[in-house]
């Protein structure tokens, strides 16, 4: 399927779990005939040569490239992208009528006869990344197989072709058995589930009170075809599509009390997240229809219909992510409002989406204390319909006034907690130093050459992607494998090998992370690898790049520029692309060579000053290296450009799950490697303990405990041992 891998230099992105198209394509048994039941003429003593026709050739070699995609599970970058010119100039010159839409551009489908086509322009192609879709067959596929079909057309003199002329490669036995089981999980629990019309009233009072929809008639419920899976008293939407609108998947949504006044909302989708591709809300948009609300949450969609009567959708994975498969279904609306929540997550996610979806028709409803989430205005008895018409646009001048950021400023002092950004679970210090990763920020991280910067920004990074951050990893200095197999363990807190039983529980677990990989390794040029990140921030809505390190993109530069200016040049670009895109990069720089017995700080990192200067943060990962641990690592933040805080707090390092942790104050002491001796003499001369350097004096009186002599004992020597 995938014409890049025929190129060299092409860039890919791994994900952790393999990736399922919204619309799965299989054999037909008329295709597969046509591979293997040709006539075959030959004479005696020859060997058997099918003779094959060119769409048949065609054919068998999408085959090829269609098991190559699948058996990789990649979503490759090629090293010059395609461009909307470019699809523009290609179809003007096959004579092909196009409408230029926002995010797609459309023309006639060719997979369905002209006579006998109902709308004429229902194939979509993404002027981003090329991938097609055809609304009425449901065909989807690259930009290359496109033009293979019209290549196929025009020399066989074809008006139309077959919808399955473009096949998938066979599912496995047990992938078979996986998407079987899944549908019949899908249809018991639909089966099993009753609408609230058919729920006693008393009962159903009570679940809505428990979901906070009591605003919410049955009639919008039947509606929508909201049921109730009484088993385990959820809600459940139902995903239909396809072009007989049968039902492809459900979401579950539970209830769960943790405290007296504090409830938890928890989801379950069948398909898994990464398969499930539910506008819920879309069946019921008619043609005609050119204003849409698209909300975060299906609770919020359907306060939206009622209230207001427009047209509205839910995103299937709320405000982490935009499929770009889905734009094209949005493509018929000339307005679109984003009303995503009522926090600042939600706002920022909006301004986003509106990217993707086209800024000059998307209007944004700004988070407020009167502008909460569509569900919860509601429920307060706000007018909807007036919140919606105040929606701001999404569009913007390059100069503004106070004016126009004044709402703006008062949301930011609003939200102060959520400003701040995602809070890590793992390291509370951190959030009392930096109080939290947010986006659009550059983060520089360096330390000493062995002293665990990989293994500690890898937990840094999985702590974040526990907790819904989409995260893209780009080592070039460790291979993907070992990579996944460290934070798999960190994940785990075990190691798996001693536990071989556990690694398919943890591995499912692992996989829905919105986890994702660069396959490069090694040297890499700086644009290779900023088109990639950008593909992946427009396919995945990537929040946190992570680049392990900076040198391995200095060397595919000319020998002849300084190598200074290199580096200050990938510096401005990550920069530019970090603010550019709301996503925050953290990127691993290694140090200049240092005493072992000097600590780092923000002028050691390598190279000139614009590495420091262009970072919002600077974190540094001390290593003492003649003390032994526990207490020998610590992190040290010596900027932060949100609030000005910087500090220091120790780390320690739990080999068993290959993670770090803050160790409890008090509890442990540092003991001092005495190093090996040259002479009796000078061991004399040294004594036991040793003077401190007048310089550090201070440094060490404070982070050291005091030692006797009984304290400090060398492992090195018998003679000392003996004294």
């Amino acid at each position: 399927m995938w014409r890049g891998l025929l190129l060299k230099g092409t860039a890919c992105l791994l994900q952790v779990s393999a990736q399922r198209f919204l619309h799965q394509r299989h054999f037909s048994s008329q295709c597969f005939s046509l591979l293997t039941n040709r006539s075959l003429h030959k004479l005696p003593g020859t060997p058997c040569i099918p003779r094959i026709k060119q769409t048949d050739f065609f054919l068998f070699n999408n085959l090829i490239r269609s098991y190559k995609k699948d058996a990789k599970s990649t979503v490759e970058f090629p090293l010059s992208p395609i461009t909307v010119t470019d699809i523009k100039q290609y179809l003007r010159s096959k004579e092909i009528p196009f409408h230029d839409g926002y995010s797609c551009l459309h023309i006639p489908s060719i997979f369905i006869d002209p006579s006998t086509r109902k709308d004429s322009f229902s194939l979509f192609i993404n002027k981003t990344t090329g991938q097609f879709l055809c609304k009425d067959t449901l065909v989807e596929g690259s930009w290359e197989d496109l033009q293979d079909c019209l290549e196929v057309m025009q020399k066989e003199e074809q008006s139309s072709l077959s919808p399955h002329v473009l096949l998938g490669f066979p599912e496995s036995p047990e992938e078979q058995e996986e998407r079987e089981r899944e549908l019949r999980e899908v249809q018991g629990i639909w089966s099993r589930s009753v609408p609230f019309t058919d729920v006693l009233e008393d009962e159903a009072q009570l679940i809505k009170t428990m979901f906070q929809i009591t605003k919410i008639s049955n009639a919008t419920l039947k509606k929508f075809g909201v049921r109730l899976f009484k088993p385990t008293k959820s809600l459940v939407f139902p995903w239909f599509g396809g072009p007989d609108s049968s039902l492809k998947g459900i979401k579950l949504l539970s209830a769960q009390s943790v405290d007296a006044d504090k409830v938890v909302y928890n989801e379950a989708t069948v398909p898994k997240c990464n398969s499930y591709f539910n506008l819920f809300g879309l069946a019921l948009v008619n043609r005609m229809d050119s204003e849409v609300v698209v909300t975060g949450s299906e609770l919020d969609a359907l306060a939206v219909s009622q209230s207001t009567g427009l047209p509205s959708v839910a995103l299937p994975r709320g405000v982490s992510c935009l499929p770009p498969a889905l734009l094209p279904y949005l493509e018929q609306f000339k307005r679109v409002t984003l009303w995503l929540g009522g926090d600042i997550r939600s706002w920022e996610a909006s301004k986003i989406f509106s990217r993707k979806l086209g800024l000059r028709r998307c209007t944004l409803v700004r988070p407020g204390e009167f502008q909460p989430c569509p569900l919860e205005a509601l429920s307060q008895g706000k007018n909807l319909s007036r919140i919606v018409k105040a929606s701001i646009p999404a569009a913007h001048k390059s100069i503004v006034s106070f004016k126009q950021l004044r709402d703006d400023v008062f949301v930011e002092l609003m939200n102060t907690d959520q400003v701040a950004g995602v809070k890590w679970t793992r390291f509370p210090e951190l959030n009392r130093i930096l109080k939290g990763h947010r986006k659009g920020e550059l983060t520089v991280f360096t330390g000493p050459t062995g002293s665990g910067k990989t293994t500690f920004i890898s937990e840094f990074a999985l702590d974040l992607c526990m907790q819904g951050v989409n995260t893209l990893w780009g080592s070039f200095e460790i291979n993907n494998v070992r990579l996944a197999k460290t934070m798999l363990t960190q994940f785990a807190m075990q190691r798996l090998e001693e536990n071989l039983e556990q690694y398919d529980f943890w591995a499912d677990k692992f996989e829905e992370l919105p986890l994702y990989f660069m396959t490069f390794h090694g040297q890499q040029n700086i644009k290779t690898v900023l088109d990639t990140m950008q593909h992946a921030v427009y396919l995945y809505d990537i929040n946190h790049v992570i680049i392990d390190n900076l040198q391995f993109m200095m060397g595919q530069e000319s020998l002849s520029v300084d190598k200074f200016a290199v580096q200050d040049h990938i510096i401005g670009m990550l920069r530019k692309f970090s603010t550019n895109s709301s996503c925050h990069v953290t990127l691993i720089i290694h140090p200049r060579k240092e005493e072992d017995d000097r600590e780092l700080q923000t002028a050691s990192i390598f190279g000139s000053a614009k590495a420091s200067q262009e970072a919002d943060n600077v974190l540094i990962l001390q290593e003492k290296k003649l003390v032994t641990s526990p207490g020998r690592r610590s992190l040290q933040v010596t900027k932060n450009r949100f609030d000005g805080d910087v500090g220091i707090f120790p780390l320690d390092f739990i080999k068993s799950s290959l993670t770090f942790s803050t160790p409890i104050k008090g509890k442990q002491k540092l003991r001092k490697v005495a190093p090996k001796p040259e002479s009796e003499a000078e061991v004399q001369e040294k004594g036991s303990d040793g003077p401190l350097k007048k310089d550090e004096g201070k440094k060490e009186k404070a982070t050291k405990t005091v030692k006797t002599s009984q304290e400090v004992k060398s492992p090195l020597s018998g003679s000392e041992k003996a004294k």
